[in-house]
């Protein structure tokens, strides 16, 4: 078990990987086609960019869920009542799945020229894996109910 176990972390080291520089290059792209002038070279890199960093990090996320699941069913022998932290952490871990499929809807809008938000947009919207690692983490880790 402590395979699937490595195997779920590598896995989800690379999907942060991605949750952490998709929306920093959101805010590039955003910044370069600002203000009424649109850099065609800059905006043709930042969606090829943009669109195979989101592949890469749909199969960090793919092997995430698969490993994190096998494992779950893995220990289905034991009861689960009661262990609230567990519970958290795939809430938290189903927030995680939303963003990412957010990410790729705004993939798919910048590719579509349609993006409407700046750049401070796209900074705050950077911030929130981080902040659900930490409380994944946690909860992971010291297991607090």
């Amino acid at each position: 078990m402590l395979w699937i176990k490595a195997f779920h972390i590598i896995f989800m080291v690379t999907w942060f990987a991605g949750l952490f520089y998709l929306p920093r290059l959101f805010v590039y792209h955003a910044l370069a086609s600002q203000g009424g002038t649109l850099d065609t070279e800059g905006n043709e890199r930042f969606m090829v960019m943009e669109r195979k960093l989101y592949v890469i990090m749909s199969i960090g996320a793919a092997g995430t869920i698969a490993f994190g699941l096998w494992m779950l069913f893995a220990y289905a022998w034991q009861t689960y009542a009661g262990m609230y932290w567990l519970q958290v952490k795939l809430a938290l871990s189903v927030v995680l799945i939303a963003y990412h499929l957010y990410c790729g809807h705004l993939v798919r809008v910048f590719a579509g020229g349609r993006n409407r938000h700046g750049h401070v947009y796209y900074r705050w919207l950077n911030e929130i894996p981080s902040l659900l690692l930490i409380g994944i983490v946690i909860l992971a880790v010291v297991k607090p109910f």
